[in-house]
């Protein structure tokens, strides 16, 4: 009787984790924008080591300091800690010609079935990408080929999805990683009753410039200043009109209103020495321009990366631009832009919000 009752137990356990979809593994490992590149040492310092490292390596401009999009640590497979390391990875490419004899070589065909690897052979499959093979949280993409020669044209010129899989892969940690500590929903439940839109705020901002159309918030440490604000602009019925040339015009007439430093007559504006680049794309079924460049201060005395979101809400006939920015010339600075691209994910409108009822959160 007691072997029945444990045995029940146990098949009620495995349908509950069953029926939960848990996965219990531990979590892959790796610093943020790492990716592990498991490949041959032969091919260190060779043309598909360069592709690998102008594709995913390729620098990000619109910053102060350029930093890789990705930061590449190649390895070469010799023992099983070797293999053991590549496999803990949160990011991980393992890279080789289909019928490459070597170690990495082996191992690849090892995690295809032959039919895949005859598809390869072929020249109908190239990239194979895997998830949570070994641990949770894990990006995993096999680059192979028939040939080294094609194997570097096909990185050069064909990654651009797996790019933005991987980003995408970096936002949701970070996502996780902004709201880790908690977020001050006060200001976000407000934000949608008041004003028609809202988005996660991080756990230490605070309110700063409160106007009808404009709201600011910033969270200040001595050596990292970061600020977003928010302004709207109604009866626009879409962003037909929209050209880099506007956003630029429209952000700097605004920072030169709201955007201002402790000297007098020192304001932010757009540095426009520096890189600066206008997108279009969809974020939560919205049509969206992001700029990215450098913000400076009319005096020159400092300055920092920014993003700026033009977003469009047809239920609320209302333009909406956001913008993210920070001052930190102590730290290298991709991870925080990260962290503002996750915040601007969360940002959505309140299809019911009446536009003539838009007041400061103060009031």
């Amino acid at each position: 009787m007691k072997n029945t009752i444990l045995l029940f137990l146990l098949i009620g356990t495995l349908l509950l984790i069953t029926a939960c979809g848990g996965d219990f593994r531990q979590r892959a490992q790796g610093l943020p924008s790492e990716v592990f590149v498991l490949i041959d040492s032969t091919h260190f310092e060779s043309p598909v080591e360069s592709a690998l490292r102008d594709v995913y390596g390729e620098f990000m401009l619109t910053m102060p300091r350029p930093e890789p999009r990705f930061d590449l640590k190649f390895s070469g497979l010799r023992t099983q800690a070797d293999l053991n390391l590549a496999q803990k990875h949160r990011n991980l490419m393992v890279v080789a010609s289909i019928d490459e004899d070597t170690n990495v070589g082996s191992y690849l065909r090892s995690l295809l079935s032959q039919d895949v690897q005859d598809r390869v052979r072929r020249g109908e499959l190239f990239e194979i990408p895997l998830r949570d093979r070994w641990y949770r949280d894990q990006w995993i993409l096999i680059h192979t080929a028939p040939d080294v020669d094609t194997l570097e044209q096909r990185i050069r010129n064909n990654s651009g999805s797996h790019i933005r899989s991987l980003h995408e892969m970096e936002l949701a940690r970070w996502t996780e990683e902004v709201y880790r500590r908690g977020e001050v929903r006060a200001i976000s439940d407000s934000l949608w009753v008041q004003r028609g839109f809202t988005f996660r705020v991080q756990h230490d901002y605070i309110i700063g410039v409160d106007t009808t159309d404009f709201v600011s918030m910033r969270r200040f440490l001595d050596d990292n200043d970061r600020w977003i604000w928010v302004w709207h602009k109604d009866n626009v019925p879409d962003l037909d009109f929209i050209s880099e040339r506007w956003i630029n015009n429209t952000r700097d007439s605004l920072l030169n209103i709201y955007i201002r430093g402790s000297r007098e007559n020192a304001y932010v504006r757009t540095d426009y020495r520096q890189d600066h680049k206008t997108q279009f794309m969809r974020i939560n079924d919205m049509e969206v321009y992001e700029s990215r460049g450098v913000w400076v201060m009319s005096d020159f005395s400092m300055g920092g990366p920014y993003i700026n979101y033009v977003f469009h809400c047809p239920d609320q006939n209302r333009l909406y631009m956001m913008e993210l920015a920070q001052f930190s010339p102590r730290y290298r600075q991709r991870r925080f832009l990260y962290q503002f691209e996750a915040i601007a994910r969360t940002f959505r409108t309140n299809p019911e919000f009446d536009v003539t009822l838009s007041g400061v959160l103060t009031e």
